[in-house]
């Protein structure tokens, strides 16, 4: 990142203090804001627009308070700890479907290294855990979102899963972002792609409860209770961005509950 008053603005964005130092208690600290302040979403998908990682990744997430997909918040969330002093390295993985694990490079964690012992951070998966997970541990993990067990795989890298089941498997060998180019493109343009078959936005409570917004339906779990309401018009949608994600559209894609708004610049 350019400067420390750009570390601030970010900090500011997921309303998170800066660390004294680079230990295990600011980075928890870190990834509980960012996966508190930050959504799982994948609007620009639908939109066509261009998706940029890394250091172009935190204008959208920081100045356009967005959010986005694992390669989008992870590399953003990366080069802030990195600015912050510590040592980050990009670890590419594959995610788990229900008929096994899908094809590599599509999904984007963070291992950071302190004191010699290797953490598993993720704040961009949509289940991920919201505090750091030892990479070295047969030991189930708590968090506030359930518990995590990190295994090693036969074939190489780890299996995370959460409550026994499987999300992804990360491999142990750390790779740049470019490498992450021919996937991006395949998330972008294939009918067959996750992110162009439903529109969606979701994010954590702090009560471990999740508001999610998928096509037109939003979606709130909350103190052990579950409310569900239809929104049928492009108003009610940008309504429900701005109220629940606190993020201010000025497009909504075609489609995807968006009837009364297609493709209409709001803004």
């Amino acid at each position: 990142m350019r400067d420390d008053a750009e570390v601030a603005e970010y900090l500011d964005r997921i309303g998170a203090k800066r660390p004294g130092k680079a230990d295990l208690e600011g980075l928890a600290h870190l990834q509980e804001r960012h996966v508190l302040s930050v959504p799982f979403e994948n609007i620009d998908y639908h939109l066509g627009r261009e998706i940029h990682l890394g250091e172009q990744a935190v204008d959208k997430i920081v100045r356009q308070r967005r959010g986005g997909g694992c390669y989008e918040v992870n590399s953003a969330f990366g080069a802030l700890l990195a600015a912050l002093g510590y040592t980050v390295e990009i670890l590419p993985g594959r995610v788990y479907r229900p008929d096994g694990l899908g094809p590599a490079m599509c999904h984007l964690a963070l291992r950071v290294t302190l004191d010699g012992e290797p953490w598993l951070v993720d704040a961009g998966f949509g289940r991920n855990s919201r505090h750091p997970l030892r990479l070295h541990s047969s030991d189930l993990q708590k968090d506030p979102h359930g518990e995590y067990l990190v295994a090693p795989a036969e074939d190489g890298g780890f299996d995370v899963s959460q409550d026994g089941r499987p999300l992804y498997r990360v491999d142990d060998r750390p790779c740049r972002l470019a490498d992450f180019g021919p996937t991006l493109w395949w998330w972008r343009t294939s009918p067959d792609s996750p992110f162009l078959q439903e529109l969606f936005c979701s994010l954590p409570l702090a009560d471990g409860g999740r508001v999610t917004l998928k096509d037109k339906r939003l979606v709130r779990i909350e103190g052990g209770g579950r409310t569900v309401a239809e929104l049928d018009t492009g108003e009610a949608l940008l309504e429900a961005y701005r109220t629940h994600f606190r993020m201010e559209i000025d497009e909504l894609p075609e489609g995807g509950g968006a009837n009364q708004a297609a493709g209409i610049r709001l803004a």
